[in-house]
């Protein structure tokens, strides 16, 4: 009897997993049916593979000498899947990644960046954030993934997309308390500032927080959004200031109008958004035509933020952003409170 790659699939999730009842769960198959696809594996392989607990099990020497074997195995047939797969070009299906602070902004230019280039892809989104991102890269549920920098996990190899600015934002009550000059735009400026973040786990939050000097005990920080758009009708709402991305700033100062934004001092923090996928994949013609495509999008919509938010921190001539396509932050502020708190 020859060792089939199912059964190898079998014993590297039993292997990782340490135990049958999850093992069995995460390949869908009942626990006898692994133990006997397992038992069938030693049999061909003349070795036992694991030594069974009550409650676990655990790798012999040969068993852990088989796993290093198994996964370069099933790497290499991934790979060759995804080879023939994807050969001739940007086509087929493809199970993409994006965390959620770039989605709702990105999304809708890139499926229709797409379509006018008559790419035949039928595109999977699935949104989630930057861990569970990875661990699906690196388990084959995902073919890659939008996110920021840094990527913490080896055997990933990326792609830079654009660099995205924070801008500050807040109501005007509150943008004007910081004052003039260059020194009240840095962000170690605002330690004495509320500042509200999305919650735990989402990498923006981790990034204003090293952009701004803090730590999450910080007296003056609230994390607790869900999203950008629950975040941006916070600010709006005078509970505080936030780093708004630039590529967010269009929809989410039209859905929050008592929003204004400035610009920090040069240089300016930002953040950089990759293009994510395993090493081991083969084929990198569609990565690369792939992110060809989410690079000239996101370039895009970075330029036209560019534009419509001038790069200066002088105060005296700011105004609220209005209500069109895309926010415009120079005029008069001094005039105009928004709905800012005391």
């Amino acid at each position: 009897m020859n060792v089939t790659l199912r059964q190898l699939g079998y014993f590297k999730a039993l292997a990782e997993e340490r135990n049958f009842g999850r093992a069995a769960e995460r390949v869908n198959i009942s626990q006898p049916a692994l133990s006997v696809q397992v038992k069938e594996l030693e049999s061909t392989l003349g070795q036992k593979l694991v030594e069974r607990r009550a409650r676990d099990v655990v790798l012999t020497p040969f068993g852990r000498l088989i796993l290093a074997h198994a996964i370069r195995v099933l790497d290499e047939m991934q790979g060759l899947t995804e080879a023939a797969r994807w050969q001739g070009g940007l086509a087929g299906r493809l199970s993409l990644g994006i965390i959620p602070t770039i989605a709702p902004y990105i999304l809708p230019g890139v499926l229709e960046a797409l379509r006018s280039r008559d790419i035949s892809l039928d595109v999977q989104v699935r949104e989630a954030k930057t861990d569970q991102l990875i661990a699906d890269i690196q388990s084959g549920q995902l073919d890659a993934a939008i996110m920021a920098r840094p990527v913490a996990s080896e055997g990933l190899s990326e792609r830079l997309l654009f660099e995205d600015r924070f801008l500050l934002a807040g109501t005007a009550v509150r943008l004007s308390a910081l004052g003039q000059g260059v020194d009240a735009l840095r962000p170690t400026s605002l330690a004495h500032s509320p500042l509200l973040l999305l919650e735990d786990g989402h990498c923006l939050t981790d990034q204003a927080l090293e952009v701004c000097g803090r730590g999450r005990g910080h007296a003056q920080i609230d994390m607790g959004a869900s999203s950008l758009g629950t975040l941006s009708r916070l600010v709006a709402a005078g509970f505080g200031l936030t780093l708004m991305p630039e590529i967010a700033a269009a929809t989410e100062v039209r859905a929050a109008p008592g929003i204004y934004l400035r610009r920090f001092t040069p240089p300016e923090p930002a953040r950089q958004i990759v293009l994510v996928r395993r090493h081991s994949t083969h084929d990198e013609v569609w990565f690369e035509k792939l992110a060809e495509v989410l690079q000239a999008v996101g370039q895009s919509m970075i330029s036209h933020a560019r534009a419509d938010q001038p790069e200066r921190s002088d105060m005296s001539d700011a105004r609220p952003a209005p209500e069109t396509a895309q926010a415009d932050v120079t005029g008069t502020l001094a005039n105009r409170d928004g709905h800012s708190l005391p």
